[in-house]
């Protein structure tokens, strides 16, 4: 298999501008999933009255529809009613709205596994709601819930290979872009494949790491 290094060479510029594009749209898609999810999960907990069902059906929906649907719906179908958002905003509300979906089942489960007698303990010791949650449940759910909310992170650090679909230029449309343009098909997949993993390899060593001192702390070694 001969291969065109001068195209690669040249074309390794595009796919750093697509690679920072990705982590942004990643990064914040990640960060207010987490938010989304632990407000949406601390509902669920407590069964707050009028508000459960909608976070349910919330859940449901965004974890039962395509992400591809989603971003067309925000993208095209607000313009209707007259809100328009720009390729960005739009990738990271739409990622954002699948993402919690997924980061509040995650929570949830951290938190229903933290055992009735401990949260009984610390209401008999006078712990407020509050506090119980901050100092009792929420700390060990987050230890019990990292595996999941790692899987989630690299599973929306992927799914940014859908955003091309609003015009965008990630690594995806990129790719597609060269292809389509100079037919170097193979170089550019290479080039794709190896941007994806520059991106998710340090992540999953990271969560991975994140995971064992999380367990560690735990358990003990």
């Amino acid at each position: 298999m001969n291969l065109d290094w001068e195209f690669i060479v040249e074309s390794l510029p595009l796919y750093g501008e697509a690679m920072w594009l990705t982590l942004k749209i990643a990064f914040f898609a990640i960060l207010f999933s987490l938010v989304v999810g632990l407000l949406c999960s601390t509902v669920l907990y407590y069964k707050v009255r009028g508000i459960s069902g909608i976070i349910v059906a919330y859940i449901e929906l965004s974890r039962n529809t395509p992400l591809l649907v989603q971003l067309y719906f925000l993208y095209y179908g607000f313009t209707k009613i007259g809100l328009h958002m720009s390729e960005m905003t739009c990738a990271i509300v739409g990622m954002t709205f699948l993402g919690g979906g997924y980061m509040a089942e995650a929570f949830r489960g951290g938190m229903e596994a933290v055992s009735k007698t401990q949260t009984e303990s610390g209401l008999s010791l006078g712990l407020s709601k509050i506090q119980l949650a901050r100092y009792v449940i929420l700390p060990q759910a987050f230890a019990i819930s990292v595996p999941s909310l790692g899987a989630n992170a690299i599973f929306l650090l992927k799914e940014t290979s859908i955003v091309g679909a609003i015009a965008l230029l990630d690594l995806m449309n990129v790719a597609k872009d060269l292809i389509g343009m100079y037919y170097k098909t193979t170089e550019s997949l290479i080039l794709l494949v190896l941007a994806y993993l520059v991106l998710l390899l340090p992540l999953s060593i990271l969560l991975t790491w994140v995971e064992r001192k999380v367990r560690y702390a735990e358990f003990g070694d």
